[in-house]
């Protein structure tokens, strides 16, 4: 393949022992007969000639800049000061490299941050280049302060959080709690599709609909699903279908084939039991909405004697006992049922903060393989949304 192109270092003999720095003289005369010339000609970031290209990497300035934006991706600002050269000038030589395809520049505001261009082709003589460069960089002491000079990016970071914020703590949920949520939902491996049961006015909606692909939201009351469409609506859910009908209604079987599932991954029954004439019963057609080895979820009361909810609220049952909605799981076909208990600190600010809160836990019999390739589909299709 013959020699690899070179740009003379700053130490290397010139011809008559000129003193200055490399030029286009510098570059040993064996590389014009180098086999790749042509080859690298056409090949050349941009379009300019070959000898633009020796021209352009003449100049020392643009050598060591190189090799600064090699390090890191530098504002201007922060190469003007590493380089002891005027911003303007930085600029212009900026210019000058990225026309030829050598750096690029990405802009935050105000800032233009420049890097290395790296999806070109390996060039010889820029990889040249940027050693020359390097060894500039490394005499004047530029290379060892970058480090210094992007970590004085975060001084301004540093002093604002410094700065006291007593008082500003504030309780319950933050404004970005979807955000969370979503970040945290690839840590859930079947997320294909979950039933919120009883939806109101949706509430729930606000945790389940960053978590899974999509949500079925049931209520019978009209009333109730106008305000939860209206949420549906603010919040800009697009993967929220509403669905106004009995639990084991005609409408959620429709609505359950339509989006392609036999059952659900997770169902969702927030505070519904004690409206419930039938406890059992309706757990046991909550639980008919699970796919095979699904989840269901149920937030309750626990056992207390606060006979304003049944004005307030139109509470039938005072709560239930842990080992009674563990019984009520194992008659609707459940397995490894657990109950626990909400902490005060979680429920809310509600007329029923004060009486105690329970969360019961199990799952359906079986492992639909099935499902959980359908959570992987359409995992796939909301990526390519």
């Amino acid at each position: 393949m013959g020699k690899p192109f070179a740009l003379a270092s700053a130490d290397a003999p010139r011809s008559g022992d000129r003193k200055g720095p490399p030029s286009l003289a510098d570059i040993p005369m064996d590389v014009y007969n180098d086999p790749r010339m042509e080859l690298l000609a056409s090949n050349t970031p941009g379009t300019q000639a070959r000898w633009e290209l020796y021209r352009l990497l003449s100049e020392p300035v643009r050598l060591r800049l190189l090799a600064l934006a090699s390090v890191d991706a530098l504002a201007v600002g922060e190469l003007a000061e590493l380089l002891g050269e005027l911003q303007p000038n930085v600029s212009r030589h900026v210019a000058a490299l990225r026309q030829a395809g050598l750096v690029q520049v990405r802009r935050h505001g105000t800032w233009a941050l420049v890097r290395v261009a790296t999806d070109g082709p390996i060039d010889p003589v820029v990889e040249d280049a940027l050693r020359t460069g390097r060894s500039l960089c490394d005499k004047d002491g530029s290379l060892a302060r970058v480090a210094d000079v992007v970590g004085a990016r975060e001084r301004s970071t540093r002093e604002f959080f410094a700065r006291s914020t007593k008082g500003a703590v504030t309780v319950g949920p933050p404004p970005e709690l979807a955000a969370y949520l979503l970040a945290l939902a690839p840590l859930i491996e079947r997320r294909a599709l979950a039933v919120d049961v009883g939806t109101g006015d949706g509430r729930l909606l606000e945790i389940l609909a960053p978590v899974f692909h999509r949500v079925l939201a049931i209520d019978r009351a009209g009333a109730q699903l106008a305000m939860c469409a209206e949420r549906v609506s603010q919040r800009g859910f697009g993967n929220v279908e509403l669905v106004e009908g009995e639990v084991d209604g005609p409408e959620v079987k429709r609505a359950l084939k339509r989006l392609g599932h036999a059952g659900a991954d997770v169902v969702f029954a927030s505070r519904v039991l004690h409206h419930a004439p039938r406890p059992a019963d309706t757990l046991r057609r909550i639980a008919a909405l699970a796919a095979p080895g699904g989840a269901v979820m149920v937030l309750d009361y626990g056992p207390h004697e606060d006979e304003a909810l049944r004005a307030q609220q139109a509470d039938l049952w005072l709560g239930f006992e842990a080992d009674e909605l563990r019984r009520f799981a194992r008659e609707a076909g459940l397995e490894h049922a657990t109950v626990v208990e909400v902490p005060a600190a979680w429920r809310g600010n509600g007329p029923d903060r004060a009486v105690p809160w329970t969360l019961l836990s199990a799952r359906v019999a079986g492992d639909d393989r099935s499902t959980t390739k359908g959570a992987a589909s359409a995992a796939k299709k909301e990526r390519r949304r």
